[in-house]
């Protein structure tokens, strides 16, 4: 399946696409999630009804193994790759109907399945100014998305190249108390190279 995946980042990339080695324990894990296999999840210590919190250095290629591997996922657990960025550029322009769209109606149409997102770059956002008050929107949907994951069991996924401390600082210790249960962690190794 590591080929597979080497190979699938080739035809998306270019022929500079590999896995290396460092890397391979970061792809047994998210290929463990994707394709549901629970032996092989629990034996890497993945909880398959949690969602994923994938870190590692700039460049390492977090957002690319997330593309590659949401190919092999079922429907349920395909997550929508969105920037953090952009969910706070487009709540600057719409306002609150953005934290809807992203936790009470992120659902799939006609049918109750929730919608898995991925949130890329977490905490690389800034503040967004709404009608004079700055506001956090990345911290209030990963807030909202908890309610929805123990009433509703929606999964979330996100990149960020933060530590646990640095996310607390950003987001405070409630949020960072409901990504320790929103989340399973995998993390790449702090020598992983930049692949850019």
């Amino acid at each position: 399946m590591i080929k597979h995946v080497a190979a699938k980042g080739r035809e998306y990339y270019g022929s500079r696409f590999e896995v290396d080695d460092i890397d391979r324990p970061v792809i047994t894990k998210l290929l463990a999630y994707f394709l549901r296999d629970d032996d092989v999840a629990a034996a890497e210590g993945l909880d398959l009804n949690k969602g994923l919190l994938l870190t590692g250095p700039i460049g390492c290629g977090k957002t690319s193994l997330i593309r590659i591997l949401r190919l092999l996922a079922l429907p349920a657990y395909k997550p929508v790759i969105k920037s953090c960025r952009e969910v706070c550029f487009e709540y600057g322009n719409f306002g609150f109907e953005i934290l809807q769209k992203y936790s009470n109606r992120s659902f799939e149409p006609s049918t109750s399945t929730p919608r898995a997102y991925c949130f890329d770059d977490l905490g690389m956002e800034s503040l967004i100014n709404y009608w004079g008050n700055n506001f956090n929107v990345m911290a209030e949907v990963l807030l909202s998305r908890y309610d929805l994951m123990v009433n509703c069991r929606m999964l979330t996924y996100a990149t960020t190249n933060k530590n646990a401390e640095e996310l607390e600082a950003i987001y405070g210790p409630q949020v960072r108390s409901r990504m320790r249960a929103m989340f399973n962690l995998i993390a790449f190794h702090p020598e992983s190279r930049d692949k850019r």
